[in-house]
């Protein structure tokens, strides 16, 4: 260890043992670490997917997941009946004013009633189930479980 980083751990440290124990710390300590953001997004997405019950035959895949604070993403492919495949992304976005609806072909609108309701609640399902399921953590206290 260099002179400069043995200065920076006594002054953080005022024990030797916690930078010690600090500096041990691996990855296979650590065991979401492992994955990339985009696998954990891929973990969260197939959670996220059972919220909305068991898939319907004709849909082929579909994913619920929050991409970050303030955009949550709906995606869903489906059997066009003739052999094809039908994709529709929905990118739900939270603002000051309410959650912007996305869609293709420049189809934007805030979300109102029941679909207001239903979001929110697929939300905070969402959330309790991601928390204890992938990150083993209590929800409401972020506690391990």
């Amino acid at each position: 260890m260099t002179k400069f980083l043995k200065k920076v751990r006594s002054l953080v440290f005022a024990d030797d043992s916690d930078a010690v124990s600090l500096l041990k710390l691996r990855k296979k300590d650590r065991p979401l670490k492992k994955f990339t953001e985009r696998e954990l997004i891929q973990l969260e997405s197939e959670i996220g997917a059972t919220i909305f019950g068991e898939k319907p035959a004709y849909v082929a895949r579909r994913e619920f997941f929050n991409l970050d604070k303030d955009t949550w993403i709906w995606y869903e492919e489906v059997a066009d009946g003739k052999g094809g495949r039908q994709e529709l992304t929905t990118r739900y976005e939270v603002q000051p004013k309410g959650i912007l609806k996305i869609q293709p072909n420049y189809r934007y609108s805030y979300l109102e009633g029941d679909e207001l309701q239903n979001f929110v609640l697929a939300t905070k399902e969402y959330y309790e189930r991601v928390s204890r399921q992938l990150y083993k953590k209590d929800p409401q206290t972020g506690r391990p479980l």
